[in-house]
């Protein structure tokens, strides 16, 4: 049966990779702007949109300060890489903005942080691929009258894509994301020359429209506010940026420098483009409204709910080009494709920080696991399930999605700029080469304006954007908080719950016939207890059997076994592909294969829980391989369990119940207080 699911499996995400093989998985610098910066390439195609949408709410009149939020969101841009290529210098482990802030401003900030960016990931995901089903609909209406289910299908299509790995997934992705950076410069480079050098007027499908101001004539304070507001939504982009700090292992050596160069690389790709866009949006006419079918008016009259508002992207490259001209088809089919693809920049950052936290026990152990093809495959199906929620919840709607963006990253800019410069300030306490202080001094000086700066924008996107939808998203991160939190709580009472005392163990081995297998993750009191109860049945042969998915928790292992002098032998095998259950079943059969006549005895340690979220957490391995080893003949299956205090909480609740029944009740039978009583002796 197995071999039968395999099939599909291998057909969909490849074939399985060993674990030696992660090396071959490294990304080169051409690879990794694809896969790491296609977010922030690709934000260019709405983020010019959003300015002028917002900026719509004054009219025409108010188009005018569009260059001067350009330049403004430049300035942000050229801060945050910064900061951030001083990042990857500094921490090139791949933590990102959580290591950063949790090593240097503690648990609580390091959990918001990671709150902030698993809440970003999420919306990355949905607004790429929103924006790209609305770009493709500008030239195929089936796409717009089907963009719930065309964004589904492409969220599925992308999630395939990445479960067969980052280095073959990244390739796929670097073609579109090149020709679309490609075609945008060639339309800015033909945009200005013909305005420029040929004198020629260029004309948006919209520059006849009109538009009809919700507020004529802003002034003072409202005027402020829409034009922070405007600058809020330009932020956009600037969102993906913080991934390649997050994925600097994911870089071929030298690391940190390949890092800081794809970071370089992209900030001076995207600030080229988005003003380009900004200048040629204003030079050819393009209105943009919130609400187009009333506010924009063609003739006097209102375009009414049959009008599509096409993105500014594609209004400029129809003036620029022509409409439906090769090049003009060109740039829309590569426009879609890279925004489609610029959620891979969420698939690469969110199972990886899913991996990190998972590690920190602020999530579920199976997030840490690489799968088959050494991709976090359960991060990666998570983010992809938590997506489709939201896009089929919001009606793939880029321009009602995009409202609950942005917040989580200035978030983690913020408290990630505020952790670099303490950093400097504990390294600038112990160094003392002159050259070296001098280049501290200097990044510090990049990351305390870069932490000014982007805290400020956080003021003001939430105060602009909280009740277009920012709340949403600052929910979001409060519930993946306490989540989080709530996680870590249980595995730290766990882990002291169950810690193996120190002191001397009954080593005494009975002889039996039956050849006894002890399953060893760790040594603790669960482990503990199996082996003493391994070691008084009759056995043949005992011995301790671990499979090696983690060399340095193989090392710990074996290190803890001999200093507690545990004279069962214990016998590790390599498990290259990271399953836990193939080589038990392998190692069994094996055994039965050189002693058909034996029996083989396996204990499983297993948590006995009192809710039902830990059975989430805990014996989901112990579940699959007592299922697969239950079906080897000749090998029995023993679960030595251990009861965790939760569990004397439910015990507690059944008796409320009166449903509890003492062990052997089942086998005596219910006691009926209303049978005759035994006699007494008594008259």
């Amino acid at each position: 049966m197995s071999k039968l699911t395999d099939v599909p499996k291998r057909i969909l995400i490849g074939r399985a990779l060993r674990s030696d093989r992660l090396g071959e998985t490294l990304l080169p610098k051409r690879i990794a702007l694809p896969v790491f910066a296609s977010d922030p390439l690709s934000s260019v195609a709405y983020a010019p949109g959003e300015v002028l949408l917002v900026l719509s709410i004054a009219g025409v009149s108010a188009y005018h300060f569009s260059p001067w939020i350009a330049v403004a969101v430049v300035v942000l841009m050229f801060t945050v890489v910064a900061s951030y290529r001083q990042n990857v210098r500094a921490y090139p482990s791949g933590g990102g903005d959580y290591e950063v802030a949790n090593t240097n401003l503690g648990p609580k900030a390091g959990l918001t942080v990671a709150s902030a960016l698993l809440v970003d990931y999420v919306l990355t995901v949905a607004v790429s691929i929103s924006s790209g089903v609305e770009n493709l609909g500008s030239a195929i209406p089936f796409v717009v009258e089907n963009k719930v289910s065309c964004a589904i299908g492409i969220i599925v299509l992308l999630t395939l894509m990445n479960l067969r790995g980052v280095k073959e997934s990244g390739k796929l992705f670097a073609i579109p994301t090149y020709v679309f950076v490609t075609g945008v410069f060639l339309m800015i480079a033909w945009g200005a020359y013909r305005g420029i050098v040929a004198g020629e007027t260029m004309h948006a499908p919209t520059s006849d429209f009109e538009i009809k101001a919700e507020h004529q004539g802003l002034a003072g304070f409202a005027l402020v506010f829409l034009l922070l507001r405007a600058f809020s939504s330009g932020c956009a982009a600037l969102t993906g940026v913080e991934a390649i700090s997050n994925g600097v292992p994911a870089f071929r050596k030298p690391k940190s420098k390949n890092a800081a160069t794809t970071l370089a690389l992209m900030g001076g790709l995207a600030v080229t483009m988005f003003c380009g866009i900004i200048g040629l949006a204003m030079a050819t006419d393009v209105k943009m409204a919130e609400n187009p079918e009333h506010d924009l008016l063609h003739n006097g009259t209102a375009v009414g709910p049959d009008y599509v508002q096409d993105p500014v992207i594609s209004q400029v490259a129809a003036a620029v080009f022509g409409d439906g001209t090769f090049f003009f088809v060109l740039l829309a089919a590569a426009t879609a494709l890279v925004l489609f693809l610029a959620a891979n920049t969420a698939y690469n950052g969110f199972p990886l920080l899913g991996s990190i936290l998972a590690q920190d026990r602020y999530l579920p152990r199976q997030l840490h696991t690489r799968g088959d093809r050494l991709a976090f495959s359960n991060g990666i199906v998570l983010l992809a399930g938590a997506a489709i929620l939201l896009v089929w919840i919001y009606g793939a709607d880029s321009t009602r999605l995009i409202q609950l963006y942005i917040v989580g990253v200035f978030v983690s800019f913020t408290l990630s700029q505020i952790g670099m410069v303490r950093h400097w300030n504990r390294h600038l306490r112990t160094e003392k080469d002159k050259a070296t202080r001098g280049r501290m001094i200097r990044s510090r000086a990049i990351n305390t304006f870069g932490a000014f700066f982007t805290g400020l924008v956080l003021v003001v996107v939430l105060a602009t954007k909280f009740t277009h939808g920012a709340w949403v998203a600052l929910l979001g991160m409060v519930i993946f908080y306490g989540t989080m939190s709530a996680i870590r709580k249980h595995y730290d009472r766990v882990a002291e719950e169950i810690a193996a005392d120190e002191g001397p163990s009954d080593d005494s081995v009975r002889p039996s016939r039956v050849h006894s297998i002890v399953l060893v993750s760790k040594v603790h009191k669960p482990t503990l207890r199996a082996l003493a109860f391994a070691k008084l049945t009759r056995s043949d042969k005992l011995e301790a059997l671990s499979i090696s998915v983690d060399p340095a928790e193989t090392k710990a292992l074996k290190e803890e076994w001999e200093r507690r002098g545990i004279n069962v032998p214990l016998k590790i095998l390599d498990s290259p592909y990271r399953e836990i259950t193939r080589p038990i079943i392998d190692y069994v059969k094996g055994l039965r294969r050189e002693s058909p006549r034996d029996a083989i005895s396996v204990y499983i340690p297993e948590y006995v829980v009192g809710h039902w979220y830990e059975h989430l957490l805990h014996n989901q391995s112990a579940l699959r391989l007592k299922g697969r080893l239950l079906f080897t003949p000749g090998v029995m299956v023993t679960s030595v369990p251990y009861q965790l205090r939760s569990s004397e909480v439910a015990k507690e609740r059944a008796k409320k119940r009166q449903e509890w029944n003492p062990p052997g009740a089942v086998r005596r039978g219910p006691v009926d207080d209303r049978r005759p009583k035994e006699p007494t002796g008594k008259l």
